[in-house]
């Protein structure tokens, strides 16, 4: 997982500091207003707001006693001020406060029940998406996923690198769609390729298994419309002594591959057919092969990286932000890509994303 620097977290630690104190900070505000200032402007019948805050972001036990607070300030002011209506907020106070209490209650049980779900959610994602090594013998790789659904941590999109006797083979492509449904089909294909990848010497062969495993899962999981879960793949197979890649691209957007002098676009000069439609279209794969030396970077991924949308509606320009780039490791690289899609979109990324970067080292 790329993250953020340590400034920026400190300034997020610091204002979540003072959101949390903010109950205490408004009775104080409420409390010094009702006292400054003439009795006819009723500051203290504001003192109920303070519990009803502390709800939001406090558990039981401390709202229950801020209203407590509450309670005896607006008692004391009374003593100041007898003609504040003191028994009238006095029951307001006490009403929200049991009302704020039974809230606080609430949404702590809820955030307890999604603690759960994104403790499944993290285990599903070690299953579908398990951490990669950093390096396969000659082969550096590096993993960049983010999921359109936050809560969901995981979504259609899937990767996997399998070191095998024919070389570090390679895997990523997106199911249709977002939810469970895309990543119970995420799963199956996943599945399907680390079986594969040790036992099959083609890549042809290799995806027609995968073809045929996501197929076999729409058959056992129906999906609710027709050709809803088909899935875009991309496989690429990189020699233990480099020199060629062989690549077989099933509907998905290209790969890039970046030297010292230029980016090249990995077009395939006939695209195969999407997992899960060689029945309906055939299933004649083609394998393309290009060059790929020490010191290239490889970068592979999902097509939410190049439909990114800034506020005015134009499209992340991949292949020119991988021109601007230095020669830098695969993490760098990924940092760099997370950190400048979050810019272009302002933060609103609306589809999973998942990249892969690789760098050939000399045998």
């Amino acid at each position: 997982m790329i993250e953020s620097g340590g400034p920026g977290l400190r300034r997020s630690h610091g204002y979540g500091r003072l959101v949390r104190l903010s109950p205490v900070i408004l009775t104080v505000v409420i409390a010094g207003l009702a006292y400054a200032t003439p009795p006819e402007l009723a500051f203290s019948r504001l003192l109920p707001a303070a519990p009803a805050l502390a709800a939001s972001m406090w558990p039981v036990l401390p709202t229950v006693l801020l209203g407590t607070v509450c309670l005896f300030l607006m008692i004391g002011l009374s003593l100041v001020f007898p003609d504040l209506g003191t028994w009238w907020t006095c029951a307001g106070i006490i009403a929200v406060t049991v009302a704020a209490a039974y809230g606080s209650h609430v949404r702590l049980q809820r955030e307890r029940t999604l603690f759960h779900v994104r403790l499944v959610a993290d285990a599903a994602q070690q299953v579908v998406l398990r951490p990669l090594p950093r390096r396969f013998q000659n082969v550096e790789i590096e993993s960049l996923y983010l999921s359109a659904a936050a809560e969901a941590r995981i979504g259609g999109d899937f990767y996997e690198v399998i070191d095998t006797p024919y070389g570090v083979r390679l895997l990523i492509g997106d199911v249709r769609g977002k939810g469970l449904p895309a990543v119970g089909a995420a799963a199956a294909i996943v599945n399907a390729f680390r079986e594969a990848a040790y036992g099959e010497a083609s890549m042809t062969d290799i995806a027609r298994r995968l073809d045929a495993s996501c197929a076999r899962h729409n058959a056992a999981h129906p999906p609710e419309a027709p050709m809803e879960r088909f899935a875009t793949a991309l496989l690429v197979e990189i020699p233990h002594q480099g020199g060629r890649i062989t690549i077989v691209n099933c509907g998905h957007p290209p790969p890039l591959i970046r030297n010292l002098k230029s980016v090249r676009v990995l077009e395939p000069s006939d695209p195969s057919p999407l997992l899960s439609l060689a029945e309906l279209i055939g299933d004649r794969y083609r394998v393309d092969a290009f060059d790929f030396s020490p010191g290239d970077v490889l970068l592979l991924y999902t097509d939410g990286i190049a439909e990114t949308r800034a506020r005015d509606g134009e499209f992340f320009p991949l292949t020119a932000w991988m021109r601007q780039q230095p020669s830098v490791p695969p993490r760098d690289l990924l940092a760099a890509l997370h950190h400048d899609l979050l810019r272009h979109s302002r933060g609103n990324l609306d589809d999973d994303i998942a990249a892969l970067a690789v760098r050939l080292h000399s045998p």
